[in-house]
């Protein structure tokens, strides 16, 4: 009888790319009980699926043993105040946990009364009321193996020394972690190397060796350790090859090169997952973490994670709701932005929903809550970009899969070029020992490792230079595939600000309408009232502050000007004012069927005019949704705006329209996408896209965005240009264009000679001025990248 399955999450530190994550998952699936594992290099994180006959304890420790740490386990799906935070045995060490590394992942919320529910936001265990580094000894609960876990301390990792990304706390500078002073070190050494070899050119040889040694040999460790699990032909075993191999052929000064631009490649891996992890973390700051609970006609203040279903509570204008919730009484407008993404503020009143980490504007409102803390719609969206980001299969890098046959199968070809031909048809041994050695020359992969870094990095530098930031060599190779963009609305397509669009007086003429309506919204910081007041400065209008002058709950603003009794609302708050004209209940339709939103100026009981306002496009957006269209891409807008409001700015951009989306409806549309097998890029700029970025093959964020945004996303628009989006898929195709033709360079002539080498037309010299002229071809043509000026 099949056992039921467990699902449990481990939170892994250390593990910054696909190789990484391919280790750990190596260790995890060789465990007894384990049915499947998905791992995350983005996330940091694990999920496995065992039965309970699965020692975790194990895996644990073949974790601790490649040199990463094990910070937290916890059940999938469970908040992070429940995950267990444990310490190794002593091992040689001192068995008190490192306190700052174990604070690595919740180092900004150690406090009472924040958890929302995210595995990574457990900085205080609030069951127990102990800090986050209380820790449970290793054997103190021998129940079962499950109920207990190892956790390496820092010492520990550092000792093991296999693996390079040992950043140390993600909290420090990225300069003082222990991979970053790996590569400065291999960066001064090959410097000194230079000149030393100039001064002392005797010395070349071995000062290049040196300095290659210096980098080589962490690098290598890590090949030893990777093979002791069954993976003998990782990247690192191809690299230390490499440079082997470069130093055999003379080429100590090639080889000290390479290894220092790996050292650095790995880094900016290192520190750009770091901050990632660290970005879906900050989401929690979103809600307060205090509550004020109304009881009895009393009000307390209370964490806000100690809210449940049902609990009635009061919200102040100018605060942010701290929990899902159901509106009870008073009516208020509430922006919800970092929800939904929309760029006005929405008007809420007596049985209207209201979100966590929404801001309550106008006036007081009593809300019943309808989702305890971790359930709210924070929690969720950290979640939902957790599990996306789990979801991804990890991409292996080309050349590290390649090297699996290519390497072995380099060394099985020489050896029986020196071998067979003796034995078997009596063949002189020294002759044919020279081709075997001559043919491990040709077959040494210096060229074909630098071939796609360089090209990546010339590509990543291009494009940065122009504002187009990506995540590395796989999101570049994402993006070229890209059949269908997903994009935001609000900030991503528009501008992210309403602007005044049309200005109609009535009774009184346009720049009246315009100075009265400036002089009743002097101060307010609304985005609708800052629409008025840089329009009012662009025609060179000075208002003055309004007496009075106060907001209505869910209606608009009054205040007196000059002795006259001003209103400026929307429409339906106008009429239960004042009459309004023939002809403008149409004119009212009218705008509003262009997604515009209109405000009526009441001057006593009499229309003045009205405003009416829109956050419009961004000035290249319809030219980059045509680009797009151009490279055979077709686009659609996913937006938390109102239907009309979408329907008429997709209208003018030329793109299909979904509208009035939560963060999951985006993410799920994504992900129905997908499954029609569609390619699928995200672009957004709010805390709201953040579960579709990370659900998509490629998330992009658009620059002035939210930084949970960026970092989410694999990419980043940082000049805030809808252009570049496209320009992001030219560079992509351009990039892996060029990666090919530096494998082809490589291989092919590798080929050539290794024909010319077994007939005997040439030897161990030509050899080696093949392998380092495929090196300085691939270099060269990987440079032209720098020189990528993008589409017109």
């Amino acid at each position: 009888m099949e056992q039921d399955s467990t699902k449990t999450r481990f939170r892994i530190d250390g593990m910054d790319c696909a190789a990484c994550a391919a280790k750990i998952e190596k260790v995890a699936r060789s465990a007894s009980g384990v049915r499947d594992v998905s791992v995350s290099a983005t996330a940091g994180t694990m999920l496995l699926e065992h039965d309970a006959s699965a020692n975790l304890d194990s895996i644990v420790a073949g974790v601790d043993r490649l040199g990463y740490k094990v910070l937290g386990i916890a059940p999938a799906g469970v908040t992070g105040k429940a995950e267990r935070r444990v310490a190794s045995e002593s091992r040689g060490h001192s068995s008190e946990p490192d306190r700052n590394h174990l604070n690595h992942d919740h180092g900004g919320h150690d406090h009472k009364g924040e958890d929302i529910g995210s595995d990574d936001h457990s900085g205080h265990d609030h069951d127990s009321h102990e800090p986050a580094s209380q820790t449970i000894a290793h054997g103190e609960d021998k129940a079962t193996p499950n109920s207990r876990a190892t956790i390496a301390t820092a010492d520990a990792a550092a000792s093991a020394g296999l693996h390079g990304h040992d950043h140390g706390g993600a909290d420090g500078p990225w300069w003082a972690s222990h991979k970053a002073r790996l590569t400065i070190v291999c960066g001064v050494a090959l410097g000194a190397a230079f000149v030393l070899a100039q001064v002392f050119p005797q010395t070349e040889p071995w000062v290049f060796i040196l300095a290659m040694a210096v980098g080589l040999i962490p690098i290598a460790r890590r090949a030893v350790a990777a093979a002791r699990i069954g993976m003998p032909f990782t990247i690192e075993t191809l690299m230390t090859i490499a440079a082997v191999g470069a130093v055999f052929i003379d080429a100590s000064e090639e080889a000290a090169a390479v290894v220092f631009l790996f050292l650095v490649g790995e880094l900016l891996e290192g520190v750009a997952a770091g901050r990632a992890r660290a970005s879906i973390r900050a989401l929690a700051t979103l809600v307060p973490k205090t509550a004020l609970v109304e009881k009895d006609g009393k009000t307390t203040e209370v964490p806000a994670e100690q809210l449940s279903a049902g609990t009635i509570i009061l919200v102040r204008p100018g605060d942010r709701i701290p929990a899902d919730g159901t509106i009870l009484s008073g009516e208020t407008s509430v922006d919800e932005s970092p929800v939904t993404g929309e760029s006005v503020p929405k008007r809420k009143g007596p049985e209207d929903d209201v979100f966590a980490g929404t801001i309550n504007q106008d006036a007081a409102i009593r809300v019943s809550v309808t989702a305890e803390a971790e359930d709210n719609t924070i929690s969720r969206i950290i979640r939902l970009v957790e599990e996306a980001q789990e979801s991804k299969a990890p991409t292996e890098r080309f050349i590290d899969s390649f090297s699996k046959y290519y390497t072995p199968g380099v060394m099985i070809v020489a050896t029986l070029i020196a071998v067979v031909p003796p034995l078997v048809a009596g063949g002189a041994w020294g002759e044919w020992i020279y081709k075997g050695l001559a043919v491990l020359l040709i077959g040494c992969p210096c060229a074909l490792v630098i071939s796609t870094p360089a090209a990546i990095a010339a590509s990543l530098s291009a494009g940065a230079r122009r504002g187009m930031l990506m995540k590395g060599g796989a999101v570049l190779e994402s993006l070229g595939k890209i059949t269908k963009v997903a994009f935001d609305k609000t900030g991503t397509l528009t501008a992210g600000k309403p602007v005044v669009t049309d200005l109609i007086g009535v009774s009184r003429s346009d720049d009246e309408t315009l100075r009265l309506a400036a002089d009743l919204e002097v101060g307010s910081s609304h985005p609708l009232a800052l629409a008025i007041l840089n329009e009012a400065k662009k025609r060179r209008i000075e208002p003055t502050s309004a007496k009075d002058a106060r907001a209505i709950g869910g209606e608009g603003v009054v205040g007196s000007v000059g002795g006259l009794d001003l209103f400026l609302g929307s429409p339906q708050a106008a009429a239960k004012r004042a009459s309004l004209p023939d002809g403008l209940d149409g004119r009212i339709a009218a705008l509003n069927d262009e997604g515009k939103t209109v405000s009526l100026l009441l001057v006593g009981k009499e229309v003045a005019g009205l405003i009416a306002m829109r956050d419009e496009p961004r000035e290249d957006a319809k030219r980059g949704v045509q680009a797009l269209s151009e490279l055979g891409i077709s686009s659609v807008m996913l937006t938390g705006d109102n239907r009309r409001t979408a329907a008429a700015i997709a209208a003018t951009l030329g793109l299909e329209p979904r509208a009035e989306l939560l963060p999951q409806d985006k993410q799920r549309i994504v992900g129905e996408m997908r499954d029609a097998g569609e390619r699928v890029a995200k672009v957004g700029d709010g805390i709201n896209d953040a579960p579709a970025l990370a659900a998509a093959d490629v998330g992009i964020a658009m620059g002035g965005g939210t930084d949970v945004a960026l970092e989410t996303a694999d990419a980043a628009v940082l000049n805030g240009r809808v252009v570049d989006v496209a320009g992001m898929v030219l560079l992509s195709r351009a990039t892996m264009s060029n990666i090919w033709q530096n494998i082809t360079i490589a291989l092919g002539l590798k080929a050539v000679f290794l024909v010319t080498t077994v007939l005997g037309v040439t030897g161990l010299w030509p050899a080696i001025l093949a392998d380092t002229g495929a090196t300085v071809l691939v270099t060269a043509n990987a440079m032209r990248l720098l020189r990528w000026k993008g589409s017109s």
